[in-house]
């Protein structure tokens, strides 16, 4: 496990055989992503995935319900790296009234 710019990344690396004497090193990096919130609006959640990219944040919106396979609205999460959580709340977050 190395961290490489305030990102947690797990590498694994490994020898695939493909014949005789032949070998093929894989490297595969396994990226950990934070949801931060989950809707079952998927427009709702690409507005929030344009806000973001607004401000260069990555972010992604995965499909983690049934919903859509019954005729009903899938449900989504929106994920975002841990170095932008923060601020990925803030953006998101409603504004307070003094």
């Amino acid at each position: 496990m190395g961290k490489c710019d305030n990102l947690w990344l797990h590498e694994f690396i490994f020898p695939l055989k493909l014949g005789i004497n032949c070998y093929l090193i894989a490297k595969i990096t396994i990226v950990s992503w934070i949801t931060l919130r989950t809707t079952v609006a998927r427009p709702e959640a690409e507005l929030m995935q344009q806000i973001l990219a607004a401000h260069d944040i990555p972010s992604r919106v995965i499909d983690i319900g049934v919903g859509f396979y019954c005729g009903q609205g899938s449900q989504v999460a929106l994920q975002v790296l841990p170095k932008d959580q923060w601020t990925a709340y803030l953006l998101l977050s409603p504004v307070e009234d003094n």
